[in-house]
């Protein structure tokens, strides 16, 4: 969940001793959830939040949220929007000399904001909640390099092609376990009867009450010529 990451992300940017912690987030039901985040993992923490900035969906209007950030002197920025305006946010918040921590969920996509931000992406962090997919040790990713690109091309290799692989290993385990003739019903608790389904080093478990799935979160940041890095 996005709680999770924020979490997460708060955490480690309070180990790092960077309390002045603000958010950017899209003006939507994802931004907010994003933002809601945020406030419970500061809170936790006895921080309070020192700035906000909104852009609306499909939108790259961010001067606004530029100006409402920069101007408090933030060492860390939580970012929860699409690519596009987190590039832009990115772009204009260094044009106006202010250069923090900047911190993504995993909902932009590493490889799109990397490419989006060009050289000025390194060091920007995200947040991942799927394994490493250029990392062949977990077993579950060495299954989907081979499946994914057969002669072994890492450029193909991506976390949410790694997430749809997940889930579609997760959603044949439910069909397995739902029958010959498989019902909706009998195919929903086969899911939410999944417990520590271990798909090959990388679990999931399910409840009636609890549909994430998995808590796993992992820090990545964008490195020079915009690769990924954990």
């Amino acid at each position: 969940s996005y709680y999770a990451e924020t979490d997460a992300i708060v955490d480690l940017l309070a180990r790092m001793g960077l309390t002045r912690i603000v958010v950017f987030y899209q003006n939507d039901s994802y931004g907010k959830a994003g933002l809601t985040g945020v406030e419970r993992a500061m809170s936790k923490r006895n921080l309070k939040i020192g700035a906000t900035g909104t852009v609306e969906r499909n939108s790259v209007e961010v001067a606004a949220a530029v100006k409402a950030i920069a101007g408090s002197d933030p060492q860390a920025v939580v970012m929860i929007s699409a690519y596009k305006s987190c590039g832009a946010f990115v772009k204009e918040m260094k044009k106006a000399g202010s250069n923090p921590q900047f911190m993504n969920v995993s909902f932009v996509g590493s490889r799109a904001l990397a490419a989006e931000l060009g050289d000025l992406g390194r060091g920007v962090g995200i947040a991942q909640v799927m394994p490493f997919p250029w990392n062949p040790a977990t077993p579950v990713v060495r299954d989907y390099q081979r499946q994914i690109a057969p002669n072994g091309s890492e450029n193909d290799y991506s976390f949410g092609s790694l997430e749809g692989y997940v889930a579609a290993k997760v959603f044949v385990e439910g069909l397995r376990r739902a029958g010959k003739e498989p019902t909706r019903e009998a195919f929903v608790t086969a899911l939410e009867t999944l417990r520590d389904f271990d798909l090959g080093g990388f679990y999931v478990t399910y409840s009636p009450t609890d549909h994430n799935g998995s808590k796993f979160v992992e820090m990545t940041v964008i490195s020079r010529n915009g690769k990924i890095m954990r």
